[in-house]
């Protein structure tokens, strides 16, 4: 299973909050962004309910104030169902 997650954070927060999701292996992939949002993740896990156990960890930090997920969708062609 993979999602993409954009997450919003307490301002000043970002890169102490990047850190701490860093050591999760879950995470394949973390960027501080510009726009609407603050950071930037990829979630991949052989796990059925993993995607919804790291959103669940994430909706509790305290220094995240919202996060905003897309589920990759498998079987229409994309580099997913290469793999």
């Amino acid at each position: 299973m993979q999602a993409y997650v954009l997450i919003n954070c307490s301002t000043g927060s970002e890169t102490t909050l990047i850190s701490e999701l860093k050591e999760l292996p879950e995470i394949i992939e973390i960027n501080g962004v510009w726009g609407k949002y603050d950071i930037f993740i990829k979630i991949s896990t052989a796990d059925p309910n993993g995607v919804e156990q790291i959103i669940k960890r994430l909706r509790n930090h305290p220094d995240v104030v919202d996060t905003y997920t897309m589920h990759v969708l498998y079987g229409q062609g994309g580099t997913i169902d290469n793999e």
